[in-house]
This record gives C-alpha cells, sequence and structure tokens, in this order.
C-alpha cells in the first residue's frame, strides 16, 4: 500500500528580522541528523528566508535528496474563524484582518492540503520546513477537527511532526512536536515564555 510519509518541522529559531540565528542552525543541523537514516525523497520550504536557511542545514546531512521551495508552506493565517467560534482567549487576535485577506490564507490552506495531505500513488519520504500556523493546519484537517480547532497548536523551532497518508484510511499523526533530537537548552524555543514546561 502506497503510503505518503510527512516529516513536518517548524524552521530553527529566528531573529526578529526572520534570519535564522546560530541557535537555530544548530536545531536544524540536529533535525538533520535525526532523518538522516530515512529514506528521504525531497526536502520541500516555506520561501521565507528562515526557512530556506533551515532546509538547507538540515540538507547537509541527506546527500543527493532535492531541496526546492513550495509557496504552499509560507507562514499565513489558515483560517480566521467567525466570533462565535473564537475561544474568548483568542478575542482580538484576528483584529485588523480583513475579509480579503482571511480569504487569502484560506486559499493557501486549501492549496496547502491539496499539494501535500494526500497519497501521491507511491510510498514518499518527504521533509517540510514550515510554520507554526500551516503544520497546525495540517494536523487539524488529519484529525478532521473543526477549522477552528487549528488554534492553540503550535510547535516549537525544529520540532518534529509526522503525518502518514495511506489510500482508503484516515491520516495517522504518528508524533507531534517531538524534540527528542534537541537538548533541554535548545528545547521551547518558538513558544512563548509562560507556556514552557
Amino acid at each position: 500500500m502506497a503510503t505518503r510519509h510527512l516529516y513536518l518541522a517548524r524552521h530553527g529559531a529566528a531573529d526578529a528580522f526572520g534570519e535564522l540565528t546560530g541557535i537555530g542552525r544548530r536545531q536544524a543541523g540536529l533535525l538533520g541528523e535525526r532523518l538522516a537514516g530515512l529514506p528521504v525523497d525531497a526536502v520541500w520550504h516555506s520561501p521565507l528566508p528562515r526557512a530556506l536557511a533551515s532546509a538547507h542545514e538540515l540538507a547537509r546531512h541527506l546527500p543527493d535528496v532535492p531541496v526546492s521551495e513550495a509557496a504552499e508552506l509560507i507562514d499565513h493565517m489558515p483560517y480566521v474563524p467567525g466570533a462565535a467560534e473564537t475561544p474568548r482567549s483568542w478575542a482580538g487576535f484576528f483584529d485588523g484582518y480583513d475579509d480579503a485577506e482571511a480569504a487569502s490564507g484560506q486559499r493557501l490552506a486549501e492549496s496547502l492540503v491539496a499539494r501535500f495531505a494526500n497519497v501521491p500513488g507511491t510510498t514518499t519520504h518527504e521533509v517540510l520546513i514550515t510554520h507554526a500556523y500551516p503544520i497546525a493546519w495540517l494536523v487539524r484537517h488529519a484529525l478532521d477537527a473543526p477549522p477552528s480547532r487549528w488554534l492553540g497548536l503550535n510547535s516549537a523551532n525544529t520540532a518534529l511532526t509526522v503525518i502518514e497518508y495511506r489510500d482508503g484510511l484516515p491520516p495517522t499523526i504518528v508524533m507531534f512536536n517531538d524534540m527528542s533530537h534537541l537538548p533541554a537548552d535548545l528545547r521551547w524555543t518558538g513558544f512563548p515564555e509562560g507556556t514552557r514546561p
């Protein structure tokens, strides 16, 4: 049975200008070491510099694996919920998003699912270096959860989420936000200070 294995990771830690930091490079390299034993067919990355740099740092450990940009992986707001479905703790988060921006984000989210959340006909192993929101959207989609449930699903920098797709079966979330390849001092970056254990 053909299976699509998606290895999703948020880019490494970045500075305020969106550039990968030294810590981010170390994180991406360690993720590359972790994935080096897998039969990876492709590394896809967001067009943003922090994801591009993370993908290339990771790919140093995956010789001969093609590294390509995928526009669908760009950082975006995949779904702007209506007032009735917005949790009280998220009130105000969506202030300033107009209908055009919300529709654009939803189109990107639909393109992301159409491109990666399926079985291409053969077994593949693909690494996607992206951002917290697209990962949250793909996890929500795999769980067949309501659209607003992407809220609150965060990913640490270079944490690994794995989703498998098989014909005729629902997607399987193998792991979510796993940081076991990172030493303690490199874990939980990308999360607000108050939410770190």
